[in-house]
């Protein structure tokens, strides 16, 4: 299971006034608690920032891998901040946030991906915008991976995400996601899906119920990552339970590990 840490992202209030003040100690505070909580790698977004984006990009790469040997995942609508940041990046392989099924899209990003041999979280959104159906989801799904393996992208490096919509707009949105991981993950033996939970729960009350109990689900149809905060204990406790029952932790040694680290109480 691979955990991509979600926390350092400017549109975070606490992340943008850190940011702006050049607290490096408090981004650094930030990305270990990350590590320490066992995420793989570590999600770097300054999106909001706009003109300072390519400058901050590159300062919080440079301060977050003084302090973590965790690869980063640079995440950004911003192929030329996509660049900057890859470009400093030291940790391991890194991982880039996101490509798509766009023309524009593919054809800024898909250099990267070769150039930096990065990892590639994969939205299903195509020129005509995001899918209407599951039908749509799986054909752009399918579109997507083609195109990358054809350019030489090994499918362990792809991570389909299936764009969640929110519950509250719609009620099988949940069900359409599940059924169309299942799918992917059995049609592309090696792929990989990912997905951010929280949106499934926006504008809805009791949004930590619902989110995790969507993470157990996705990790039963074949999900294996996520986007998410892996400081949140009663997530880690959730995550860690769902894949020990799935035969994903040999032995138990991952349950009793966290077990014994009081990551159940």
């Amino acid at each position: 299971m691979l955990i991509i840490g979600e926390l350092i992202n400017t549109s975070r209030k606490p992340i943008r006034e850190a940011v702006e003040k050049k607290d490096a100690e408090y981004i650094q505070k930030i990305a270990k608690a990350q590590e320490e909580a066992g995420a793989t790698y570590i999600d770097v977004n300054c999106g909001t920032l706009l003109e300072q984006e390519i400058p901050t990009m590159e300062w919080l790469v440079e301060i977050i891998e003084q302090v973590t040997k965790l690869p980063l995942c640079i995440d950004s609508p911003n192929h030329l901040a996509l660049k900057a940041g890859l470009a400093k990046t030291k940790n391991g392989k890194p991982m880039i946030n996101s490509i798509n099924d766009e023309t524009e899209r593919m054809k800024t990003v898909l250099p990267l991906i070769k150039e930096y041999n990065a990892k590639i979280v994969a939205l299903c959104v195509e020129d005509a915008g995001m899918p209407k159906t599951n039908a749509d989801r799986l054909r752009i799904a399918d579109s997507i991976i083609t195109k990358l393996t054809k350019e030489g992208i090994p499918l362990d490096d792809i991570y389909i995400d299936p764009l969640i919509k929110p519950l509250s707009a719609g009620e099988k949105h949940g069900i359409e996601v599940l059924e169309a991981v299942q799918k992917i993950m059995e049609s592309y033996p090696g792929v990989h899906t990912t997905c951010g939970l929280s949106n499934i729960s926006y504008s809805l009350p009791a949004r930590k119920v619902l989110n995790k109990t969507f993470m157990i689900q996705l990790t039963a149809r074949g999900m294996d990552s996520f986007i998410l905060d892996p400081t949140n204990k009663e997530m880690r406790a959730a995550l860690v339970a769902a894949t020990t029952v799935l035969g994903q932790d040999r032995f138990c040694r991952k349950f009793i590990t966290g077990f014994r680290q009081g990551l159940f109480e």
